[in-house]
């Protein structure tokens, strides 16, 4: 290890179980010397394993809505209080499609269910960004990430709405990062990873599939979770403080290429 992140203070959203690329990083990030504080929704909490991931980490976990800005406030406070400090590190990990998981259509939505699923996928890291940006509580020179896909960019038919809040992300990304790179020589970038066996992946129709023809179309096959946690460990250190407003391709060449002998070889047989 390189000891990236000694001396740097943060919070991961997102962490559930073992699985999840949150959960990775924050093992990574712990390895590198860096110390943070764990956050997910409560109900979220519920379902996973997070308390392991604090007692391995030395962490404190602090149960906030994401999409609750009083409850971020409180996060963001906190942290403060528990780390000794302003904040160099934030990973926004979380995404969720009440539409994916009640099998509708794109184009049969329940709207309630897509309001729901771009506040809590996609708005809530405008709302993260914000609380961070008025409470003043980045140090200058951090960098915030948020995991996306490239949905966002072609068409999975089967990503559903997710397509939809991840592009909305992405955005963010860009029109918030401007600011405060202006104001507060801060960094945030959006990390678009391969398809990855996590809860949430997992989730969508046909991912076994998916993951597999990713991984033939892959000059370097698909990036795991830990490579992920690898990259990200990359952006929240100090090596690349001019990276800002980027959305990063962390998928073994797969967003650059157009198609692979092994797909032609599968089609041909």
């Amino acid at each position: 290890m390189y000891n990236l992140l000694k001396g740097k203070r943060g919070i991961i959203f997102g962490a559930l179980d073992e699985n999840s690329i949150a959960w990775k990083t924050a093992e990574r990030v712990h390895e590198e010397g860096g110390v943070f504080v764990l956050t997910n929704a409560p109900v979220a909490m519920r379902m996973g394993t997070i308390d392991q991931l604090a007692e391995k980490t030395g962490s404190v976990v602090i149960p906030a809505d994401a999409t609750n800005v009083e409850d971020l406030e409180k996060l963001v406070l906190q942290a403060m209080d528990i780390l000794g400090g302003k904040i160099d590190f934030v990973l926004h990990s979380i995404g969720m499609s009440v539409n994916v998981r009640k099998g509708n259509h794109y184009t049969d939505m329940n709207y309630d269910f897509t309001t729901k699923g771009w506040d809590v996928s996609a708005l809530s890291f405008h709302k993260v960004l914000q609380v961070l940006y008025k409470k003043d509580a980045m140090n200058e020179w951090g960098s915030i990430v948020a995991l996306t896909y490239m949905a966002a960019q072609r068409v999975f038919p089967n990503y559903n709405d997710m397509a939809d809040n991840k592009a909305y992300l992405e955005s963010i990304a860009r029109s918030f990062g401007y600011f405060f790179g202006k104001e507060k020589k801060v960094r945030v970038n959006t990390i678009s990873q391969s398809p990855t066996p996590t809860t949430a992946g997992q989730g969508v129709k046909g991912f076994d599939g998916f993951i597999a023809f990713s991984d033939k179309m892959s000059p370097l096959g698909n990036a795991t979770a830990l490579e992920c946690a690898d990259y990200t460990v990359a952006m929240f250190s100090d090596l690349t403080r001019k990276v800002t407003l980027q959305n990063l391709y962390n998928d073994g060449g797969f967003s650059n290429t157009g198609v692979s002998q092994e797909v032609v070889d599968a089609f041909e047989k």
